[in-house]
């Protein structure tokens, strides 16, 4: 089994290697630090499985997880990441993902994620398996950006993130105009007036991480 570790954690790495190594056999690994050198990576060699950090530092993982499924459609990815937000796993499922762990998974977790991916299963924690089960039947209101698109969630959080339109119509492959259409869109959906907004509502519902100090 190849393994592909796309994380720019070294510690994280090195910590999903090492759990692996001890419980299964026949392991290889490769690892990459941003979404450019996953990209190359792939196109370089053919891996079994991607473990797929959701917060790279030059692109969105759902982005990167879109792009992977549009050129490389049988590679199985596992989505991983340090939040804890249901919306999340719905939309990177969505998109193609073959599961969804977070960070402060258990070992054994993270090793049955593998497996059950390995031969073609899927694989969520039984905490969020029962969290999307409730949530399909729940008769409250959604939060508000349930309303939005893929597009506009991946907007969104690079908004709330501080990065610039500009920045942000690079990193999608989109024109400036075409984000500040996306801009409107999310705002008028959310009932908020401007960006500061966005970014208070992204942080109180735990739509991106917050760097410890």
């Amino acid at each position: 089994m190849k393994v592909l570790i796309a994380d720019d954690h070294p510690i994280v790495r090195s910590g999903i290697k090492q759990i692996l190594s001890e419980e299964l056999k026949l392991l290889s690994f490769g690892e990459a630090h941003c979404a450019k050198e996953a990209f190359a990576t792939i196109a370089k060699s053919k891996w079994d499985i991607l473990i797929l950090d959701i917060n790279l530092p030059d692109m969105n993982g759902l982005e990167v997880l879109r792009q992977v499924k549009i050129s490389h459609p049988d590679l199985p990815v596992l989505v991983l990441t340090i939040l804890e937000e249901d919306q999340i796993a719905v939309r990177a499922l969505k998109a193609g993902a073959s599961g969804f762990i977070t960070k402060n998974t258990m070992p054994d977790d993270l090793v049955s994620a593998v497996k059950k991916i390995h031969s073609g299963g899927r694989y969520v924690s039984p905490s969020l398996a029962e969290k999307l089960v409730f949530d399909i039947y729940a008769d409250e209101d959604k939060p508000a950006h349930y309303k939005l698109s893929n597009r506009e969630y991946q907007v969104l959080c690079l908004i709330a993130a501080g990065k610039s339109i500009k920045q942000i119509a690079e990193e999608l492959y989109l024109s400036e105009q075409t984000i500040r259409t996306y801009r409107v869109r999310i705002l008028e959906k959310m009932n908020m007036k401007n960006d500061a907004e966005l970014i208070h509502y992204s942080v109180r519902n735990h739509l991106i991480s917050i760097p410890s100090i």
